[in-house]
């Protein structure tokens, strides 16, 4: 799946058999997605480790588009964040570092930088190459590849922002049904999951344009807040109406949603 950050919209998404490796065919879900937003700019595209693959790179950097992508830690990866690293102290557990590194089959080194967190805070994933090293010992380690020239703790963080694809996967699955559809055939699962992602995107948009809050309220709030409200025809002649069942304190803050609707939408920070 491939998210826009700032509308929290779907870009794009294919329905691959379980069995399918994540790096399959990533080049052309790069261009499907390229298509999808046609003259749009991508300022910064940020992939998992799923990404981490040499093609894919460099398709980015031929076409002049930014990225950060987490790095697999590889035997060869480990070995040189091993040798080369000078770590940098962030905070009490947390340091940082960055290296230049040349994988084998790469025509020119990258920059990755490195982060690596205390396990007393947070257990996870260690160089297993060098167990043995009272250095490595005690630390959790992820690396992420970048063309960006900010430093080492902007590209961190930046990174740290696309843990809100998580939570638009687990809102897609809580209030949408990702996870829920099984049709008995690929191609009508396939069609079903499409209908979902429209019905996101639209329902993102509306709480953009007309809702306008801070708080990006759930479907399921919603339901209870604007759409599942009591309402009757009324019609006569040259005064057809729709007589809605909004309670006179809410009233005034109804009506504003009417016009949030009419003026441009406020993308959320």
């Amino acid at each position: 799946m491939a998210f826009i950050a700032e509308a929290r919209l779907v870009a794009n998404f294919w329905l691959r058999p379980g069995d399918t490796h994540s790096a399959n065919n990533i080049l052309q879900f790069l261009e499907s997605t390229l298509a999808h937003l046609a003259d749009k700019t991508v300022g910064l595209l940020r992939a998992d480790s799923g990404f981490f693959d040499n093609a894919f790179m460099s398709a980015l950097e031929s076409k002049g588009i930014n990225y950060i992508v987490a790095a697999r830690l590889t035997t060869p990866l480990q070995r040189a964040i091993h040798q080369a690293a000078n770590w940098w102290a962030l905070k009490p557990g947390i340091e940082i570092a960055e290296i230049m590194y040349q994988a084998q089959g790469w025509t020119a080194a990258r920059r990755i930088v490195v982060i690596r967190q205390s396990t007393q805070d947070a257990p996870g994933k260690a160089l297993k190459l060098f167990a043995d090293d009272p250095a490595v010992q005690g630390w959790r380690y992820g690396a992420y590849t970048t063309t960006l020239d900010l430093p080492a703790v902007e590209v961190w963080r930046l990174y740290r922002g696309r843990a809100d694809a998580e939570n638009r996967i687990k809102e897609l699955k809580a209030d949408f049904g990702l996870d829920a559809f099984n049709m008995g055939d690929f191609w009508a699962t396939e069609a079903a999951l499409a209908v979902a992602m429209l019905a996101y995107n639209l329902m993102s948009l509306f709480r953009q344009s007309v809702m306008r809050s801070r708080v990006q309220h759930t479907l399921s709030t919603l339901h209870g807040l604007v759409l599942a409200i009591g309402a009757r025809w009324h019609g006569g002649l040259g005064s057809d109406r729709l007589l809605l069942s909004v309670p006179r304190r809410k009233r005034a803050w109804f009506a504003g949603l009417w016009a949030n609707a009419t003026g441009p939408p406020v993308l959320a920070a």
